[in-house]
């Protein structure tokens, strides 16, 4: 079977069980572009029900960027303590609000090259926010995306980068942006890498 074809037959079933979990993810539904990177960012390593109400309380303490830019690297760090690595997301959440006011006049910039300028963003980071907040057709790859992708035989990939790449190759556009959601729900449920079990989790 080629990858194209192998790809649609395992996401479309992935799909068919996944898509219409009401779970959100620590990228989703916020009121501002600004929060969606942010808690992205803060995303990093640490699992979405830990991250989402550890954002929420740091929007409700700094609820503009210009409160978060001027934010002292304590008090942010006080209000993140209990997420992975808070110190250097700390660092990158008032780094990140600063950029974004000073070059790039308070808007998220709209290209991938431009976002990863931005402290503390990826390519993950960068291509979930032009598919949350600007509409375009990405493939935001996380740890789940990948280990999935490699080991259904869809890529073989040695990082999440060349995943993206590859993935950009065999997957139809309008699939792009729904790929993250879909894997990491999948992957969220069945961890490890054993094929049979994976599959086993689309039954």
């Amino acid at each position: 079977m080629d990858r194209k074809k192998l790809f649609l037959e395992i996401f479309n079933k992935a799909e068919k069980k996944f898509g219409d979990s009401q779970k959100r993810l620590a990228g989703e539904k916020w009121s501002e572009a600004w929060q969606t990177l942010i808690a992205t960012i803060l995303s990093a390593q640490s699992r979405d029900e830990v991250t989402i109400p550890i954002a929420e309380e740091l929007f409700r303490k700094y609820a503009t960027l210009e409160s978060l830019a001027r934010a002292k690297h304590s008090d942010v760090l006080n209000t993140i303590r209990s997420i992975n690595y808070n110190r250097t997301k700390a660092k990158h959440a008032i780094g990140a609000a600063k950029c974004i006011l000073n070059d790039f006049h308070g808007s998220l910039p709209v290209t991938i090259d431009e976002l990863v300028k931005i402290s503390g963003v990826g390519r993950k980071t960068a291509n979930l926010v032009m598919i949350e907040c600007h509409g375009k057709d990405a493939i935001c790859i996380d740890t789940h995306c990948h280990r999935i992708a490699n080991v259904l035989g869809i890529v073989k990939t040695k990082t999440p980068y060349e995943t993206e790449l590859e993935l950009m190759k065999i997957a139809p556009r309008e699939y792009w942006s729904r790929i993250n959601r879909i894997l990491v729900l999948w992957g969220k449920k069945v961890p490890g890498r054993d094929r049979k079990r994976l599959l086993a989790g689309l039954e």
